[in-house]
């Protein structure tokens, strides 16, 4: 459960502690904490709200877990919610969340459903000493950054996705089965939206003119996630808008391909309703009829069935209802 438990003076890595010597180096002038847990019950959460000091509605939010995108503001510290989204083999989407406490000089990250931690973002930052220095506000915008960046590829993966539905639809696949896939689709464009629609205001806030303390120096760092955040939700907003017209296209091509049976049936009815009405006179059995005791009778009728018939069906070829 507990991933890492370090502590940094002046930008640099000074030690790895244990949780229980976390409060022996908060009051220390230049260092702060950073510690990671992963799938962290109620006993661990307790032990980090006792060394850090954390607000009891943030650690019951954590506990709780399912919660939506956000940034909320306790004091002089932040409690952050980040939705991560990771695909599955199947092409499932799977919504995991991680959770950063954010104080002067700590940083707590709890994970939470997923598979890919943050150790790039803490080598990242440890290779960037200068900025380390800004502490736990340096942190928390790399965390969000890397969160961030990671929906990137995901929504390039779904657009993929979409351009080979498309092409299906002008093919001979079967409708329903691109409706299912559409309607798919826009499900895990939903998951996505969700992660990031909430998250761009409280962004928005860290980047203003009223930035909290924690955060202070790093403005233009969340100014550009949130231009992140900003291009995202257009890239949403622009497939969801994209497959909803490929639904209404779909439709429309099954109208069209109803359409055109419809027309197949009313041509062929056609064809079979002249020999029909022909016949049905000349079999009333009538004494007088024309050319009824003629030799060639029965023969010249049947010529003019066909000839009616080969001049219907050749104006239904002409008008493309056969």
């Amino acid at each position: 459960m507990l991933i890492s438990c370090v502590v940094y003076r002046d930008g640099r890595k000074l030690a790895d502690i244990d949780v229980s010597e976390i409060h022996n180096y908060l009051d220390q002038p230049g260092c702060f904490v950073w510690v990671a847990l992963v799938e962290a019950d109620a006993a661990a959460l307790e032990q980090m709200q006792e060394q850090f000091n954390l607000h009891p509605l943030a650690v019951e939010d954590a506990r709780h877990g399912h919660q939506r995108a956000k940034i909320e503001e306790y004091g002089d510290s932040l409690f952050v919610v980040l939705h991560i989204i990771e695909e599955e083999e199947e092409g499932e989407l799977r919504a995991g969340e991680v959770n950063i406490f954010t104080g002067r000089n700590y940083v707590l990250s709890v994970r939470a459903r997923t598979k890919k931690g943050f150790q790039d973002v803490r080598a990242r930052a440890e290779r960037e000493p200068e900025l380390l220095k800004q502490g736990a506000g340096y942190v928390l915008y790399a965390l969000m950054d890397s969160v961030v960046d990671r929906y990137f590829p995901l929504l390039d993966r779904l657009e993929v996705e979409l351009e080979a539905i498309e092409e299906k639809i002008f093919s001979n696949s079967s409708p329903r089965a691109n409706i299912e896939s559409l309607y798919a689709l826009k499900q895990k464009l939903m998951i996505v939206r969700h992660a990031v629609a909430p998250l761009a205001e409280g962004v928005g806030n860290l980047s203003g003119s009223r930035v909290p303390a924690v955060c202070s120096g790093m403005r233009e760092y969340f100014r550009d996630v949130y231009d992140h955040l900003q291009r995202l939700n257009q890239t949403i907003e622009s497939e969801r808008d994209t497959v909803s017209t490929a639904i209404s296209v779909n439709l429309s091509m099954i109208q069209l391909q109803e359409n055109d049976t419809m027309k197949r049936l009313a041509a062929y009815g056609a064809l079979v309703a002249v020999p029909t009405l022909i016949a049905g006179i000349y079999g009333m059995n009538f004494e007088y009829m024309p050319e009824l005791h003629w030799r060639y009778g029965y023969a010249a009728t049947m010529a003019l069935m066909a000839g009616i018939d080969g001049y219907l069906f050749y104006m239904l070829r002409k008008a493309k209802w056969l």
